[in-house]
């Protein structure tokens, strides 16, 4: 695959990059994993076995996983995430199109989810050699944000009409956004960045009202960023990432 692209937040003060780190969020000496002893042996095993590496792709050939991991970037940006702790998304999808698991629902419009996943990336491809002459992997990072923003809002770009007829723009973007998500907070690593925590089998939360942290949680560490330069999220919309920045950090979303 060819080198992953940079495109850090950046500090409201200085307007520099942000460097990476371990464990980006509000709460950054929070480790839901420290709580594993309250939790069950059945829960420990399952939320451990989310810390090991996913084996190796089955669904998506390399051509298609350098794509994957292209428009994942953008729809969940890791980049204050160093290289160790970023979080993988492409094999969670992967393992689930090989397996032929559905998200739990399938609009009756839609392909079958792995069909439908191949012809996504086609007309990514297409939309980019119709407007810019160049396959999606080979386009600037603001020219891959601007397809990915017209799908968002349901008008792609001209150049793949004929996968649109077959694929509704709308439902192939909440099916793939759906799955990043899922993806991504699973992961013991985002329950840090956002301070959740965690099962709450057998020992159960407590504090049910007025917002209050359960004892083992910790207080938010608050801090403002701006979206990098390259980022077209927050263009024509209100911004949401002064208030949710683990939602929204500096990529295209909802």
């Amino acid at each position: 695959m060819s080198t992953r692209p940079s495109h850090p937040p950046r500090d409201t003060d200085t307007h520099l990059p942000m460097e990476p780190v371990a464990q980006p969020g509000y709460y950054p000496d929070y480790d839901v994993i420290s709580q594993q002893n309250a939790w069950d042996d059945a829960t420990r095993k399952v939320v451990l076995s989310r810390l090991q590496s996913r084996p190796s792709l089955q669904f998506f050939n390399p051509a298609e996983a350098e794509m994957m991991l292209l428009v994942c970037d953008h729809i969940i940006p890791q980049d204050d995430r160093d290289a160790d702790h970023r979080i993988e998304i492409i094999p969670v999808i992967d393992e689930r199109l090989h397996k032929k698991r559905t998200a739990g629902y399938r609009y009756e419009t839609m392909p079958p989810d792995d069909e439908a996943y191949r012809l996504f990336l086609q007309a990514l491809d297409l939309m980019s050699r119709h407007n810019h002459g160049k396959q999606f992997s080979g386009l600037s990072w603001r020219e891959q944000e601007l397809i990915l923003q017209s799908i968002n809002k349901g008008k792609p770009l001209e150049g793949a009409g004929e996968v649109w007829l077959r694929l509704p723009v709308h439902q192939i973007w909440t099916l793939f956004v759906g799955d990043c998500i899922t993806a991504y907070y699973q992961h013991p690593w985002s329950w840090n960045e956002i301070g959740f925590g965690g099962p709450a089998y057998p020992r159960a939360y407590i504090r049910l009202e007025r917002g209050e942290a359960e004892p083992w949680e910790r207080d938010e560490n608050r801090y403002d960023w701006e979206a990098p330069p390259e980022s077209v999220s927050d263009l024509d919309e209100l911004s949401h990432h002064d208030h949710f920045p683990h939602l929204t950090k500096g990529g295209v979303h909802d």
